[in-house]
């Protein structure tokens, strides 16, 4: 029985290795004594079903203990890495992968004897599962922070306030708790040294009409995502300070209108706004941002308009999302001059015209989704022009509910790299290509 025991631990330790961190600490230096104490207290009110954390018992110097890091001359330990290396497995993953990684997601209290880790500069505690506990207040104590990571641990309630006192933090995590919330942001003002990354998403900040004043105050902030927070429109004037910003996400909120002061942030390369309910016309303040590198304003109920001319401007654009926000007509002379695009999704609209010569130039493009228009065309025409520049990058073509019409042509069969296809609901007839069968990626 206990050889089956070992055998089961060997396996699912296999499948899940790519979510372990296996950061080792300093075998020069010999951990104290009382942060060593401190350390096994914390391990004591936790439930590690697959002892990750057995080194923690077997081996008396903690600074070589799995997830501890010391600092090589004073010994005092300055980071535990105790987070799972990325999200849990999404819904197309096998059994054994999803019972995996739940065994290995730590469990149970975490101690108050973490304070005692006085030189405590970097804690993640991410994808593990605390059943709806609130962020422990005395976190907020570890004045030593400059990198936090909570995020989806499976914490609930109310953002303690106390997270305020950590002055020297630079990157804040606590995203992926749905259940997190808090009726006023003024905490993160005590965030003076905020600088890198602030990820709330997923909280309630319904009650919360100060984030923008608040974050404002963080003009050295690079990435700021508040996506899926119920945040509204802030109606009051303000003239932002976000000097250093190059990451904006918004998306999945309730915002009636594109905040006019994202229009000013040139430093901006990546705007993210997503599934909100802004309406009116697509404003043509983005082409002020002339950094841009990633635009995603999918499923927006925008007023019906054809394609803005002024994106042609945004010739640095890798990523355009247009996904469902009433564009029509012809689209081809647009996307044409935007040669850095890599993924172009005009899904959901009601696109007529394509004019298969303007694809020639989208070299860089890995996937196209045009899915669920009107667009009028013989396929093979469309096939032929993104195999003049695109036969090496093509991952993903999907054309799928338009009014595609003619043949599959044997040029299919020549992207090297194509994943991902879809033509249902056109027109097309014909044989299917011979071809298609050297699109195997087995």
């Amino acid at each position: 029985m206990r050889a089956i025991r070992i055998s089961l631990f060997a396996f699912l330790l296999v499948i899940a290795a790519p979510y372990i961190s296996f950061c080792e600490g300093n075998s020069n230096v010999l951990c104290i004594e009382n942060e060593r104490q401190a350390l096994l207290e914390v391990r004591g009110t936790l439930t590690d079903e697959l002892n990750r954390l057995s080194s923690w018992f077997e081996v008396e110097n903690c600074c070589e203990w799995i997830g501890v890091s010391c600092n090589n001359l004073t010994g005092h330990v300055n980071e535990l890495h105790l987070g799972l290396l990325s999200s849990p497995p999404d819904q197309y993953a096998t059994y054994a992968e999803s019972e995996a990684y739940s065994q290995l997601m730590l469990r149970g209290l975490i101690n108050p004897s973490l304070v005692d880790l006085k030189h405590l500069n970097f804690l993640d505690l991410s994808n593990n599962n605390f059943d709806g506990q609130q962020i422990p207040e005395f976190i907020g104590s570890l004045e030593s922070l400059i990198h936090l990571n909570l995020s989806g641990a499976y914490f609930s309630g109310a953002i303690p306030h106390t997270l305020g006192n950590l002055s020297k933090l630079h990157y804040l995590d606590l995203r992926h708790n749905s259940l997190l919330e808090a009726k006023t942001l003024q905490w993160i003002s005590g965030l003076s040294s905020l600088q890198y990354y602030l990820d709330l998403s997923g909280a309630n900040f319904s009650n919360a009409t100060d984030w923008l004043q608040v974050t404002n105050k963080l003009p050295s902030l690079v990435e700021l995502h508040f996506s899926e927070c119920n945040l509204k429109n802030d109606p009051s004037p303000i003239s932002v300070n976000y000097t250093s910003l190059v990451v904006l996400d918004l998306s999945g909120n309730m915002l009636s209108s594109i905040p006019t002061w994202i229009f000013s942030l040139g430093s901006l390369m990546s705007i993210d706004l997503r599934v909100n309910g802004v309406e009116g016309v697509i404003p043509n303040g983005f082409q002020n941002v002339s950094s841009l590198n990633f635009l995603d304003l999918r499923s927006n109920p925008f007023s019906p308009s054809s394609i803005p001319s002024w994106l042609s401007n945004l010739n640095q654009l890798q990523f355009r999302g247009l996904s469902g926000v009433g564009l029509q007509g012809n689209f081809s002379s647009v996307i044409g001059n935007m040669s850095s695009l890599t993924h172009l999704d005009l899904s959901k609209n009601q696109l007529e015209i394509i004019v298969p010569k303007h694809l020639e130039r989208l070299c860089n493009l890995k996937e196209m989704d045009l899915s669920i228009n009107r667009i009028d065309h013989e396929v093979s025409k469309i096939i032929e022009s993104l195999s003049k520049c695109s036969l090496d990058h093509l991952q993903s073509l999907h054309v799928a509910f338009n009014k595609l019409s003619g043949h599959l042509t044997d040029q299919l069969g020549q992207f090297r790299n194509l994943e991902y296809l879809r033509f249902s609901g056109n027109v097309i007839s014909g044989p299917i290509p011979f071809s298609m069968g050297k699109l195997c990626h087995c």
